[in-house]
């Protein structure tokens, strides 16, 4: 095997996201590997079947309205048919500011964030599987997980994840960390899944009408996940202290009060009116000012440097990387005042991220887009690439946690179990593909020289065709990177 062909074999699997079929490999790879963070359209995602994140909120909340008014309706029926005087009944339905009731089936319907969660899946799906060889989709997954929101945690978070992915990751994933760390922490899918859209000061003018109380989920995974790490000297008193300058950060709700319903708002009612310090600096700043200097700060604080070095080159290289590779990157990303593009050319322009052993196990993602490319298949319908990643244990956007899904990536994804979901999935898959050529020759395009001979040889021996597509997944060429 060639020099050639192992640096390409490392561009696709290892930076990417998987060979599709005729792919060239001449030359040296990092050029393409380039050409991927220079195209004008970066990481963005626009289509105009996705609609911005307030619209889609705004779905939801009609549709929760109409559910609230059918349910009122029919406790309205049943206590008339218990003799319950006519004003009494009248007086238990909500004005309705919609132009018709809505029929008793809709109970029953599905809700409107599952449609907009299969178009987004299906949108993810379709750019990462026809990217050129994938290096910017693997850095809008890196961040997307970094920066995680969970669709299990309400209707909300499911209908706003894919927007939530489209607006605060990628138009940000070759910019400044700085700038996608505020548009992250004041998207209404993030204030939703830490709570901290109903976060309240004690001294704002809410708290003292006895309103709920702080909460510190949002300051607390922004200091010890986002930013500078759980090992990096902040304490809890940092944590209320951001707590505080976080309050009245808040999503607009249906009424529109504080602005368009489903968008991000301040609400200065709710906000802490004094001074806080974070890490040692004083930030006085009026209103959303604050958290936004606060945020700024913490974005350039060294150890949110190391802290992003390390799972940098985590994910991309290997589950204990070089230290002498992280300190490289934590210096590219300070250096750069968070400049992601450049820490991004300076992972691949570092030659240990090119030498280190090919030991990391593909991720769910990254094993079911890989497939899809492999078999140079265009996903028509994302059902199938969900279920599979539900059965590989990395349902889409719903991390267990929000420390998001593991990137040791043999402790996470090579149990015993996940490795006989990984077959059975292997073998399902296969028997699907009709029109892809000959295994041997599939093989050769896909995997190339980089195969071993015991790959081969077992590809070569299957008892079938789709065995030997299955066989090929399989190959430990194919599941790792």
């Amino acid at each position: 095997m060639s020099a050639t062909d192992e640096a390409w074999s490392l561009a696709f699997n290892r930076f990417g996201l998987g060979a599709r079929p005729g792919a060239v490999r001449s030359g040296d790879p990092r050029p393409a590997l380039l050409a991927e963070l220079s195209h004008e359209a970066g990481a963005r995602l626009e289509r105009p079947d996705l609609q911005p994140t307030a619209t889609l909120l705004q779905t939801v909340y009609d549709d929760d309205w109409r559910r609230k008014e059918e349910r009122d309706r029919q406790d309205a029926a049943r206590l008339a048919m218990l003799g319950m005087p006519a004003p009494s009944v009248a007086a238990l339905l909500p004005p309705s500011p919609l132009d018709d009731a809505p029929p008793t089936s809709m109970m029953n319907e599905p809700r409107p964030e599952q449609r907009i969660f299969r178009a987004e899946a299906q949108a993810r799906l379709e750019q990462a599987c026809s990217a050129p060889i994938g290096y910017v989709e693997r850095l809008t997954a890196f961040w997307s997980n970094h920066f995680c929101v969970s669709v299990a945690k309400s209707g909300l978070c499911r209908a706003a994840a894919g927007a939530f992915e489209r607006e605060a990751i990628r138009p940000y994933v070759l910019g400044r960390f700085a700038d996608m760390l505020r548009a992250v922490e004041q998207h209404p899918a993030m204030l939703n899944f830490l709570d901290n859209a109903q976060s309240i000061g004690p001294n704002s003018v809410a708290g003292h009408n006895n309103r709920a109380g702080l909460n510190e989920n949002l300051a607390r995974e922004t200091l010890e996940l986002h930013t500078m790490g759980v090992d990096s000297g902040y304490t809890q008193a940092d944590v209320t202290q951001l707590a505080y300058i976080l309050t009245g950060w808040t999503i607009v709700g249906r009424d529109g009060r504080l602005g368009e319903p489903g968008s991000f708002a301040f609400n200065p009612n709710a906000h802490e009116p004094l001074a806080a310090t974070v890490s040692g600096r004083l930030y006085v700043e009026d209103g959303v000012a604050q958290g936004e200097a606060a945020l700024a700060d913490l974005a350039r604080e060294p150890a949110t440097a190391q802290h992003i070095a390390t799972k940098f080159a985590r994910h991309f290289v290997a589950d204990a990387p070089d230290p002498a590779l992280i300190a490289r990157l934590a210096k590219s990303f300070r250096d750069g005042d968070g400049d992601l593009a450049a820490l991004a050319r300076a992972l691949i322009a570092d030659d240990a991220a090119w030498r280190a052993p090919v030991a990391k196990v593909r991720n769910p993602w990254e094993l079911t887009v890989a497939a899809y490319r492999a078999f140079a298949r265009s996903p028509s319908d994302a059902g199938p690439a969900l279920g599979a990643l539900d059965l590989l244990g990395m349902p889409l956007w719903q991390p267990g946690g929000p420390n998001g899904f593991s990137d040791d990536s043999v402790a996470a994804w090579a149990s015993p179990e996940g490795m006989k979901t990984r077959v059975e999935l292997a073998g399902r898959f296969a028997t699907q593909i009709k029109d892809a050529p000959p295994p041997p020759a599939l093989l050769e395009d896909v995997i190339g020289p980089t195969a071993s001979k015991a790959t081969r040889d077992t590809v070569a021996r299957a008892e079938s065709r789709e065995q030997a597509y299955a066989l090929l997944i399989l190959s430990p060429e194919f599941q790792r990177r």
